[in-house]
């Protein structure tokens, strides 16, 4: 079930109408509406055979909490009756031992089950034990990642004692498994979302026109932008040869850059869109992240929500272990800099190994992963000598035009990434990055997409992206400096609003029927 699909508007429209008279009726049991509807989502847009996994994951991370209460009941009581203090700190430390236990072992069974879902297949037909990686049979959950990613942060921000744990399963399911999420995020936090979702919300007091207007700006983005360029993308990267030009690689990866921008944040929009229309606000996920001026910057802006989850439960509880503050005493011998910046570096690597492996077990994502945790690395090792560098050539640090420099530049650094992630194949990748180099080759250029089956119906799709790609930039740019784009054009007259909902709606309605038959669903539904 697509989200810009009669079938979905459907589905929501029923949704939002049962929501609203039972939230009338009794407020309270509103949650409920919630629930029916998130599960009947993920077992119509799904695969409902695997809404076993879903649950499991749900009632391992309720159920683990309120063990965790229960024995922290335990350790005080036993505590109290301690007869002196090295019995009560004796105590202390086994029940400490026993809760570590049950942690590690709910996330092992958690990330047991979404590694199996997503690496077994590939790792048998990596060793030879299976003639392809889907040729086992194993179903991939829709958004598996998502909801096991946001089950684990529940589980860890109980442990640490953030909040009280949910006792009502079918209150927690329903942070599990909210259905606008399901598809590919936010990783939403508990303590933001879960309240959101049970107290009940009164229709007067949802922003319908902002919520249908961004619904509309993010189908835009998918349907005119990222479904018209990837029959293009495929075609260039689904025979890579030795003497593929550099130019037409380049070409490739570009279009890459703006599929990506347009499925993603547009996917982000629409499911943002949605649950607003329940008066339900998800995490921001998505900040227009080519205006970056760095590539740290960048994941700052891209799947922002990824970025924070890596960054509590991964980056900060290793950069700051034993073994890392060890690490960073043994280099600030060689310079206070080295050593306080190398365990970050090494901590970085590690969350970009982590999400490179999140991608895909297959090796050209782990060369992502890893891509970008060096640059990232490197930057903050040599951030002095860039510093001592840009005061030698008096370079305006606050300047429009460094900024612009420092943009331009990231988005080649990210481009160059997008090798590893987009050609399928180590080996592929670094043949087109060679070949971009070493034989770029522009006068090859049309003559290869050509015999690579690039015809006038693409060359018409690559149109109306590129139109949809000048209105996105335009919208972009001034949202990043500072104007509301969306309160802007709520405050059009009723002519110039309908003349540009007709405009956008038309592209999204010719746009999807020009692709029906070539573009999938979400790229990062996969994950």
């Amino acid at each position: 079930m697509e989200l810009f699909s009669l079938h979905f508007l459907l589905f929501l429209v029923t949704a939002l109408a049962a929501y609203h008279v039972v939230g009338h009726i009794a407020r309270k049991n509103a949650w409920l509406v919630l629930l029916a509807a998130s599960l009947a989502f993920y077992c119509l847009a799904g695969r409902w055979q695997t809404l076993a996994y879903m649950l499991a994951c749900a009632a391992i991370t309720w159920a683990a909490p309120l063990g965790l209460a229960r024995m922290d009941a335990a350790c005080r009581a036993e505590r109290a009756a301690a007869p002196d203090r090295a019995a009560r700190r004796a105590a202390k430390a086994a029940w400490a031992r026993r809760r570590r236990a049950v942690l590690v072992a709910s996330l092992a069974a958690c990330f047991g089950m979404l590694a199996y879902l997503k690496y077994w297949n590939v790792l048998l037909y990596e060793v030879g034990l299976a003639a392809s990686p889907s040729s086992l049979g194993l179903l991939l959950p829709l958004g598996v990642s998502f909801y096991t990613f946001q089950a684990a942060s529940y589980l860890v921000d109980a442990y640490n004692g953030r909040f009280e744990p949910q006792r009502n399963p079918l209150k927690h399911l329903l942070f599990v498994c909210w259905f606008p999420q399901v598809i590919q995020g936010p990783i939403n936090r508990y303590a933001d979302l879960g309240p959101q979702l049970l107290e009940g919300h009164s229709a007067k007091g949802v922003p319908v026109r902002r919520s249908l207007l961004r619904f509309g700006y993010g189908a835009l983005k998918k349907y005119a932008i990222a479904n018209m360029l990837v029959g293009t993308i495929d075609q260039i990267f689904s025979n890579v040869t030795p003497g593929i030009p550099g130019s037409v690689v380049a070409f490739g990866i570009l279009l890459y850059s703006a599929q990506q921008y347009g499925d993603f944040s547009g996917g982000i929009d629409m499911v943002e869109a949605a649950s607003s229309l329940f008066g339900v606000r998800m995490a921001e996920n998505f900040r227009r992240p080519y205006f970056s001026v760095s590539l740290a910057d960048f994941w700052r802006r891209w799947h922002i929500t990824l970025g924070a989850w890596m960054r509590d439960y991964v980056f900060f509880p290793f950069a700051v272990s034993r073994p890392m503050r060890a690490l960073g005493a043994r280099a600030s011998r060689l310079g206070e800099h080295l050593g306080r910046t190398l365990p970050a570096c090494v901590a970085n690597l590690l969350v970009f190994l982590i999400v490179g492996l999140w991608h895909g077990a297959e090796p050209h994502y782990v060369a992502w992963g890893l891509y970008n945790g060096l640059v990232i690395a490197l930057a903050d090792l040599l951030a002095p000598a860039f510093s001592r560098a840009n005061a030698a050539l008096r370079v305006d640090e606050s300047s429009r035009a460094h900024r612009a420099l420092c943009v331009a530049r990231t988005f080649l650094v990210v481009n160059v990434g997008w090798y590893f992630d987009r050609i399928y194949g180590f080996g592929d990748s670094l043949l087109c990055l060679r070949n971009t180099f070493t034989n770029f080759n522009p006068g090859a250029f049309f003559l290869t997409l050509h015999e690579d089956g690039i015809t006038a119906l693409n060359l018409q799709f690559l149109v109306f992206a590129a139109l949809a790609c000048l209105l996105v930039f335009a919208v972009s740019l001034a949202q990043e400096r500072g104007v509301d784009v969306g309160g802007r054009i709520l405050g059009w007259n009723c002519v110039a609003r309908a003349a540009l909902y007709f405009l956008v709606l038309s592209l999204i309605v010719i746009t999807s029927f020009l692709t029906q038959n070539v573009a999938g669903g979400f790229m990062y539904a996969n994950f």
